[in-house]
């Protein structure tokens, strides 16, 4: 079956916050290329599901069962030889939430929480948002052109320096694009659990894999690593269905899976809606063809911005190996953020994610969204091409 992805999609007075140009301050004619959902509608089944929901006209509060937790579980073990049961899932309305009760759950305030920076800007705001203490040990970009690694010994310091409890991973890695091998992780595993570090992985990109490259779920490695994981997924990326707040974190260790609920419980964090539990469930059940097809479309249009950006003087820019975001190095013609907004929102009225929020190493930086169709994508390269003159 073929899909249309080349369809566009008038978002404009939908509540879509991509749309919102007045956060920014700019005018309509921007072309918004920020925020990290899709311009394609969702699988057809999920449309489909959705629809049948709505005319049943009743939205109740909402319980899973098993007709739901089953499509998950057989999606897991397809896709990434994961064995999971609904007795170790819980859910949240989003990832971000869940790692929010993560921290506040296994770390006190004042105690040290370790990132990869540059990373995931919500990943800094609930560390600080919860009078945690901040440490970061930033990435390595190989020979400044935007192949970037992980500073093991850096990692370890830092850990023992700072007695840090817990690890928030990124993997795929946003912004910087990298699917982290089983060697990559497991090195940050056994550091890790060396140190009592219990390890929070986002895994919400973990759909969007390219070439040769394979994404492994960090608690697959080892019966030990399973043992300190907390895994989170969601099909929001993966569907575009964002706005419905569905995720499913997977905890095997039944004292942390306790201890996370009760902390789920206290900071009173409403549980996922019926439409997101529906949507869910439809879309692992019947999205696996549309799915198949857009990682191919993707792949197309992160080519494409590759084919651009090898004639930009001054940026330099690697294309990701998982997720549908691009990373650009600036740093050469606009280093603040000021400059990027006059390259990219005043003079190429292209709307982009500036690169500081992302923590040390964003500096200069900009994240551009892949997930449009063709056209737009091409329309926002020749945009920025005119701009760099």
């Amino acid at each position: 079956m073929a899909f249309d992805f080349d369809k566009v999609v008038d978002r404009k007075n939908t509540f879509a916050a991509k749309m919102a140009t007045e956060l920014v301050g700019a005018s309509d004619d921007v072309l918004p290329l920020w925020v990290a959902d899709m311009d394609f509608p969702t699988a057809p089944y999920v449309i489909k599901a959705m629809q049948e929901n709505a005319d049943f006209g009743i939205f109740g509060y909402a319980q899973p069962n098993d007709d739901y937790f089953d499509p998950i579980i057989k999606w897991m073990k397809k896709n990434f030889d994961w064995t999971v049961n609904a007795s170790e899932c819980t859910y949240t309305p989003g990832v971000v939430p869940a790692i929010n009760v993560a921290v506040r759950a296994f770390t006190e305030p004042g105690d040290a929480v370790i990132i990869q920076t540059p990373v995931y800007f919500p990943f800094l705001m609930t560390i600080n948002g919860t009078g945690r203490k901040m440490v970061t040990s930033d990435l390595i970009n190989k020979d400044g052109k935007g192949y970037y690694e992980i500073d093991f010994d850096d990692f370890e310091k830092k850990i023992i320096d700072n007695d840090v409890k817990l690890f928030i991973l990124c993997s795929p890695h946003n912004p910087v694009g990298r699917v982290w091998t089983k060697d990559e992780l497991t090195r940050m595993g056994e550091i890790c659990l060396k140190h009592g570090v219990v390890v929070v992985a986002d895994e919400i990109h973990m759909d969007f894999v390219f070439s040769d490259h394979k994404h492994t779920v960090f608690a697959t490695l080892s019966d030990e690593f399973d043992n300190i994981a907390i895994t989170c997924t969601a099909p929001s990326k993966t569907f575009n269905l964002a706005g419905l707040g569905n995720s499913n974190i997977f905890i095997r260790n039944k004292d942390m899976l306790a201890r996370f609920n009760k902390e789920y419980e206290n900071v009173g964090m409403p549980h996922m809606g019926q439409p997101g539990l529906i949507a869910c469930k439809a879309a692992y059940e019947g999205g696996q063809e549309w799915l198949d097809e857009l990682r191919v479309y993707l792949k197309g249009n992160i080519d494409l911005i590759a084919e651009y950006a090898e004639k930009w003087d001054g940026i330099h820019y690697t294309k990701p190996e998982g997720t549908y975001l691009s990373w650009f190095d600036c740093s050469e013609i606009a280093k603040t953020d000021a400059e990027l907004d006059d390259l990219f929102l005043n003079k190429a009225k292209v709307w982009l994610n500036l690169g500081s929020p992302f923590g040390s190493g964003g500096e200069g930086h900009v994240r551009m969204n892949a997930a449009s169709p063709r056209s737009v994508i091409k329309e926002g390269l020749d945009r920025i091409t005119a701009a760099l003159g």
